[in-house]
């Protein structure tokens, strides 16, 4: 993949150098000391990833980003500053990540991971979307598969199969019988979408499939828990026992 460096200072710029050089997955294909040329050098590149450093002269890396949005290829972005007060501005201009300086390695190398991974799962979610407009069902509709990346393609994992899902991040993880399948998606938005029953979130971080349930038993603290037929266990939250009960009767 290809990565654009834009920081004003000439130090940082080298930090990030070393960090990316141990990446084999990665090449640095320009640097930029300011926002007027970090602009023009990702226009004309074309990256697939940019560290960009929040202040610089002239034209601040808020306003390179914020510009980069109306581009109709977007590269991830990766914020670097000493000052986290732009947080909640970098985040809602849709910045990927946030690194503050001194840069450590582990923390950049992270973001840079994430941001490969963001990368090969938006295209994948490209395909899914082709997919779902010839194929797919009406998104008001519950769903009766979910399409998940494997590799390159995209296969199909019947709801049947899925015995809970649980939270990461911007993705769920669907634990199966056999194996378990990573998917783009939201939590909250595929609990839109997923029949109850049986699926029922029983947790922030959890839904469960209840045709999969094993056993449900309180603890000694008197909250329930949730034994699924893999042997897993999850904790139900006080606010979601109800709809457990009500439905698993």
């Amino acid at each position: 993949m290809r990565l654009f460096i834009a920081d004003d200072e000439a130090l940082a710029r080298r930090r990030l150098r070393s960090v990316a050089a141990k990446l084999d997955w990665l090449t640095i294909v320009g640097e930029a000391a300011d926002g007027g040329a970090a602009y023009d050098g990702i226009v004309r590149l074309r990256p697939d990833i940019v560290l960009l450093d929040i202040r610089m002269p002239e034209v601040s890396g808020l306003d390179v980003l914020a510009r980069l949005r109306e581009l109709d290829r977007v590269p991830a972005v990766i914020l670097t500053t000493a000052h986290d007060e732009f947080a909640v501005r970098a985040f809602e201009l849709q910045a990927l990540d946030y690194v503050l300086k001194p840069i450590v390695a582990e923390r950049c190398v992270a973001a840079l991971q994430r941001a490969r991974r963001a990368i090969e799962m938006g295209q994948a979610e490209a395909m899914l979307a082709r997919a779902q407009q010839i194929f797919g069902p009406d998104p008001a509709r519950p769903l009766e598969r979910i399409l998940v990346r494997s590799g390159t393609a995209l296969i199909p994992v019947s709801l049947a199969a899925i015995m809970n899902i649980e939270a990461q991040d911007d993705y769920v993880l669907l634990h199966g019988a056999d194996r378990d399948y990573l998917a783009s998606i939201r939590m909250r938005e595929l609990e839109h979408r997923l029949p109850s029953p049986p699926f029922i979130r029983v947790h922030r971080s959890h839904i469960i499939n209840l045709d999969h349930v094993a056993r449900v038993a309180r603890g000694i603290d008197g909250r329930l828990s949730v034994t699924m037929t893999s042997g897993a266990t999850i904790s139900v939250s006080r606010d979601r026992a109800g709809e457990l009960r009500r439905l698993a009767r």
